[in-house]
Order: structure tokens, then sequence, then C-alpha cells
């Protein structure tokens, strides 16, 4: 779980699942998941410098494809991907991580 010091100290990335997921037209509740999945990823790391933006921006992609994918508001890897600014391997080789750090169990499809 996270702290609300997270939300504070992670807002630039937190403005970013917004516009992303305003791009993907998201509803309420996935965007909800997305941010509770990036807030209780990041809030592991023992510092907001610790990664670097490269990697949080990533963990941003993922959050949303597996919010997304949680909440019935599905949207592909490479239109997420495109929403965020990574590559489509990027969310493809996060999302099912992000999960299991998450204490969810990844689809096995």
């Amino acid at each position: 779980m996270y702290r609300a010091r997270d939300h504070v100290e992670n807002q630039r990335w937190l403005a970013q699942i917004e516009r992303a997921a305003d791009r993907l037209g998201l509803g309420a509740a996935a965007r909800s998941r997305a941010t509770d999945l990036f807030l209780s990823t990041v809030s592991e790391w023992d510092a907001p410098d610790e990664r670097d933006a490269d990697s949080r921006r990533a963990v941003v992609a993922a959050s949303l494809y597996a919010g997304s994918l949680i909440e019935g508001d599905q949207r592909s890897q490479s239109e997420v991907a495109d929403a965020v600014g990574v590559a489509r391997l990027t969310v493809q080789q996060r999302w099912k991580e992000l999960l299991e750090e998450a204490g969810l169990e990844p689809p096995s499809w």
C-alpha cells in the first residue's frame, strides 16, 4: 500500500497517467486502478529519484494497461504505448510483473 506522501512525490507521473487516460478515453474505474497500481509499485522504491524517468514512464504504461484490463475498459498494448510514449514491448514486458507486485494474479492466456 502507498502513503499520501507517495501521491505528492509522484504528482508529475500521476498527471501523465491522467493525460494518457484522456487520450485513451478510459473511464474513471480504469484510471483509479491505474493510479493505485502505479503508486503501489513506486512506493516500494526507496526514494523518488531511485529510478530514472524511463522506468517510471514504463510503470505508467504498464499501470494503464493493467488497470484498463482489470476494469474491463481494455485497450491494446500498442494504444497504451502510443499514449504514454513508450514502445509496445515495454508494456508487454512490464504489465504482468506489475500485477504480481500488487498481489494480483495475471491471466494465463
